[in-house]
């Protein structure tokens, strides 16, 4: 957040207030949906690890990864995973 507001010269408070007031999301909820969404397409589109990929999508820790997923999605990674199959 800090990095884009900084590109776009607006404090990350500002930035985050004026994302909430056009759009009625946080910061936080649309970088939680690029997220998601590039790991459902990873899940579908690769067989790499759901360790593998929450790597790839900049988290420390795996299970902080299917914890998110779990909370947006429904189901863990492994049951999305299985279920589109």
């Amino acid at each position: 957040m800090e990095y884009c507001a900084k590109q776009l010269n607006y404090s990350p408070n500002y930035l985050s207030d004026l994302l909430k007031k056009e759009t009625g999301k946080t910061a936080l909820e649309h970088i939680h949906f690029f997220l998601i969404e590039k790991a459902k397409a990873n899940l579908l589109n690769s067989n790499e690890s759901i360790s593998g990929i929450a790597y790839s999508l900049g988290f420390e820790f795996p299970q902080h990864f299917s914890n998110l997923f779990k909370s947006k999605v429904g189901m863990s990674p492994k049951e999305y995973r299985g279920s589109q199959n």
